[in-house]
C-alpha cells in the first residue's frame, strides 16, 4: 500500500490519480499481495480495482512479443534492427524520447525500450501470432476480433495488471 501510495503521490503532476500492485509467487503462482487502489475510500476514483481492471500496459507488453518472435527463430539477441523513421501505411511510430539510433541489437532495443524495434518485430511476428502468445501465458483480455494492429507490441490492447504479473511469474 505504501509503495501504491508513494508512486501515485509522485506522479500526480503527471495527472495519475489511481494505481494497483500485484506480487506473485512465480513457482505457486500463488498471489502474495495485491493492491487493487490507491484510496479505497475516494468515492471519485478509488472504488476501482486497478487490479483486475483492464488497462493498456504499455511497453511492459514488449516482452512477450519479442520472446515469441524468439521462440519462433525470427530474430535472436544479435538480430539487427531499425530505428528509423517509418510508415507502416498509415501508422508511424515513434521512441518515447522522438530520436533514431540506426541499426540497434535486439537485446539493446529490447533493454531500452525502443518502440520502433519493437514494431519492425511485431510485423515480422503477426499480431494473430502476438495475441496467441499472450494467450499462452494466461492473458484472456485480447481478442483476434478487435484490430489492434502492429501497436499492440506498445500495449494498445486492454490486459488486468494481474494477469501481465502472472504472465511474467
Amino acid at each position: 500500500q505504501n509503495a501504491v501510495r508513494t508512486q501515485v503521490e509522485r506522479l500526480r503532476g503527471s495527472r495519475v490519480t489511481n494505481g494497483a500492485a500485484v506480487a506473485i509467487d512465480p513457482k505457486t503462482g500463488e498471489v502474495i499481495a495485491l493492491v487493487g487502489s490507491y484510496d479505497w475510500s475516494d468515492d471519485t476514483t478509488g472504488r476501482i480495482n486497478m487490479a483486475v481492471r483492464p488497462r493498456q500496459p504499455g511497453s511492459s507488453f514488449k516482452p512477450i512479443i519479442y520472446a515469441k518472435a524468439l521462440e519462433e527463430r525470427l530474430i535472436t539477441p544479435s538480430t539487427q534492427l531499425v530505428d528509423e523513421q517509418v510508415n507502416f501505411g498509415n501508422y508511424r511510430p515513434r521512441n518515447y524520447d522522438n530520436t533514431f539510433r540506426g541499426n540497434v541489437l535486439v537485446r539493446f532495443a529490447l533493454a531500452n525500450s525502443l518502440n520502433i524495434p519493437a514494431v519492425h518485430v511485431m510485423n515480422m511476428l503477426g499480431v494473430r501470432k502476438g495475441i496467441e502468445a499472450a494467450g499462452d501465458l494466461g492473458i484472456t483480455t485480447l481478442s483476434d476480433e478487435v484490430d489492434y494492429g502492429l501497436p499492440l507490441v506498445l500495449g494498445a490492447g486492454e490486459v488486468p495488471l494481474i494477469e501481465m504479473t502472472n504472465a511474467y511469474a
